[in-house]
């Protein structure tokens, strides 16, 4: 769950520093993320967005869909859940607990992201944007 937790945040932070600069892989025809209308947000703090995906190819290196949470001035990465590029929908589910600030009932968007790591500049792993969904949903 750490390592969820932690390529979530990492992706996040990549998106919401100006990622661009990162390597862009190619979309591939049919890639696609999507994110459900309602998020789940627990009395503990525990907030869970769900959605679907499709992708056709991870050859390249390992995919994953990551989320970003923004509610008011708040932001924050919620976990990132391995795909599976056989060219089928599947669904995602990301969880984290957020504790001070916690987010509250309502309004909030979400940044969705399907990723991929690749190794193609010096050894090291980069994110590869293959599909990005901005989506209006609601907490409760």
């Amino acid at each position: 769950m750490r390592v969820r937790h932690l390529l979530g945040t990492v992706a996040a932070a990549l998106l919401l520093a100006g990622a661009a600069t990162a390597h862009a892989a190619p979309l591939a025809a049919g890639d696609g993320v999507s994110v459900d209308p309602a998020g789940g947000l627990a009395a503990d703090g525990t907030v869970t967005l769900t959605g679907t995906y499709r992708c056709l190819d991870d050859s390249a290196g390992p995919v994953f869909v990551s989320s970003t949470l923004v509610q008011g001035e708040r932001s924050q990465g919620i976990g990132g859940t391995r795909a599976v590029c056989d060219g089928q929908v599947h669904s995602w589910t990301n969880s984290s607990v957020v504790h001070d600030p916690v987010y509250r009932p309502g309004a909030a968007q979400v940044q969705a992201t399907l990723m991929q790591l690749t190794t193609e500049a010096m050894g090291l792993p980069l994110p590869g944007f293959r599909a990005v969904e901005n989506s209006d949903v609601t907490l409760g």
